[in-house]
């Protein structure tokens, strides 16, 4: 048995408290994220709020924290539906007839046409501005990439020495699928899913960055980031502490799934 790394030991331990403070944000940080105090703004991390003020006067220790939740939230949405829709292509294109892998891939190499933060900006501007948007938009543009992932290992494992000798032996097809194909193919799902996450945070928070996904005065991240960009100049704690918190997060979720598809290959 491996032992855990200490990339796997820093990534889990930050994880961990991702999760601490989505679950259960007053433990960390007791208060309103939303309360204004005008007299306590712009000011800087100091011992009465470690990370300093907003231009409200609101604390943005507790905003960070109590932004984990929404902020993972839209990430991991968008990842499932990414990863759902790239699934949905990847499995026809790889066990269905010619003709429907030859459509699928099509599709796939006309969606990777597009940069896919450009896609999420297309279907932005066609659907909308708003949460519930930009999460559906930073899933289609991430699906294709799973997509073909996610064929190439049903291919490998459809032409796979024991899946063959299932079909010597007459076993239908939903037995090979369930028994022999979803099994092998998961274990890729699950790394991608932990790959995924931090990319789709990214992306997330880059859509609100620029308006089109949560608005302040929210506590999301991203949200955080468009509102402190007006005063990146002279009040650098209000964006650079939302931005640690994105880099982290995505850092760790990825650092976590590099080492768990490291230990799936050996």
């Amino acid at each position: 048995m491996r032992r855990i790394t200490a990339v796997e030991a820093a990534s889990g331990t930050v994880l961990l408290a991702l999760a601490v403070a989505a679950l259960a944000p007053n433990l960390i940080a007791p208060g309103d994220p939303l309360a204004i105090n005008p007299l306590a703004s712009f000011q800087p991390p100091s011992f009465a709020h470690l990370l300093g003020t907003d231009e409200s006067g609101r604390d943005l220790l507790t905003r960070i924290v109590h932004g984990t939740a929404p902020s993972l939230l839209i990430g991991v949405a968008a990842t499932v539906i990414g990863i759902g829709l790239g699934a949905l292509l990847g499995v026809a294109g790889g066990l269905g007839p010619r003709w429907v892998d030859s459509g699928t891939t099509r599709l796939v190499e006309v969606l990777f046409a597009f940069p896919g933060l450009l896609l999420a900006l297309l279907f932005i501007a066609v659907a909308g501005p708003g949460p519930l948007t930009s999460t559906v938009a930073v899933g289609l543009a991430t699906a294709p990439g799973y997509a073909r992932l996610i064929r190439s290992q049903v291919l490998s494992v459809r032409r796979s020495g024991y899946v063959e000798s299932a079909v010597v032996l007459g076993r239908g097809w939903w037995r090979r699928l369930t028994r022999h194909i979803a099994p092998n193919v998961t274990s890729t799902l699950f790394v991608l899913v932990t790959l995924g996450v931090g990319q789709s945070i990214v992306w997330a928070s880059s859509l609100s960055y620029l308006g089109l996904g949560v608005s302040p005065p929210a506590a999301e991240w991203g949200a955080m980031l468009n509102s402190g960009r007006t005063y990146i100049g002279s009040f650098w704690w209000m964006t650079f502490f939302p931005g640690l918190a994105i880099v982290l997060s995505a850092a760790s979720t990825t650092l976590l799934g590099r080492s768990i598809q490291n230990r799936v290959r050996t």
